[in-house]
């Protein structure tokens, strides 16, 4: 089970203009200050995902999905908020939390010119595996994502549903309870998209281990599809929570990206109001 409490995230950004005067020459030279802009990308974020369940974190690009799942995952520490992973509290940077879970990140990270098998191995052995456990999770994962044929090959110019297999069994290797996925289906063509929906369904299975799953997509299909309970994020903040059914009779629709579209961005809306007076 992961507790997500009240998570805020504020980014501060440069501005570095071209070089067109004497003020752009001295930015560039550090004897003038560059504009600072506070990016506020997480303003309040709170849901539970259970096990046993899949949670779709669901909201436009910029929505502050991608940042809520990085400090979910313990890669970027909270301003404020916390979460709360099986009991225990996650501490960015702290490996020991990071065992709770596995995660597969928009970036997927692979090794060019280790073989599939070697990317998964080497994160075998950094949670802690034996050799010959991680060698077993291989051939567990590569039965299961249907990808024996990849394994010894390099991952240098695999495709983008076999990049996507490689680094979901690489997130997987130790098998964690509690699994979090970030856009996994972004670049995927449709086998390779129903391919990881049925494996995503059997870890939330009883006989796949009932896992804790946090799925965040900005597409409609794949959260109607695939998840069990689903939390809208817009301008950094949850705004409606639910089943597909339930946001649909809340946003009073029949249509789930209608029901999306008035749940989401009438919450903008009157935010980017309340920002101007």
């Amino acid at each position: 089970m992961i507790i997500v409490n009240d998570l805020h995230k504020k980014f501060v950004r440069h501005d570095k203009p071209g070089m067109k005067n004497l003020g752009d020459l001295r930015r560039l030279l550090g004897l003038q200050k560059t504009a600072e802009q506070v990016v506020q990308a997480v303003n309040g974020v709170s849901f539970t995902a259970n096990d046993g369940q899949i949670t779709g974190l669901l909201g436009a690009n910029g929505a502050g999905k991608t940042t809520t799942l990085r400090m979910v995952a313990a890669l970027l520490q909270p301003d404020t908020g916390n979460v709360i992973v099986d009991g225990v509290e996650v501490r960015a940077g702290v490996s020991s939390t990071q065992s709770y879970m596995g995660v597969l990140s928009d970036a997927r990270g692979l090794y060019p010119r280790l073989t599939a098998r070697e990317n998964i191995n080497y994160y075998g052995l950094l949670h802690g595996l034996t050799q010959e456990m991680t060698a077993h999770r291989i051939e567990q994962l590569a039965d299961r994502l249907e990808m024996r044929h990849l394994l010894d090959r390099r991952t240098d110019g695999f495709s983008q549903g076999e990049r996507m297999k490689t680094a979901l069994a690489r997130a997987l290797v130790h098998d964690p309870r509690n699994i979090i996925l970030d856009e996994p289906t972004n670049g995927l063509d449709v086998v390779a998209t129903r391919a990881l929906r049925e494996f995503l369904r059997w870890l939330r299975s009883p006989e796949g281990g009932a896992k804790c799953i946090i799925f965040s997509t900005h597409i409609m299909q794949e959260v109607e599809r695939l998840c069990d309970d689903v939390v809208i994020v817009a301008q950094g903040r949850n705004v409606a929570r639910g089943t597909v059914q339930e946001l649909m009779q809340q946003a009073n629709q029949t249509n789930f990206e209608d029901a999306f579209v008035s749940l989401a961005f009438s919450e903008q809306q009157t935010q980017s109001l309340e920002d101007r007076s």
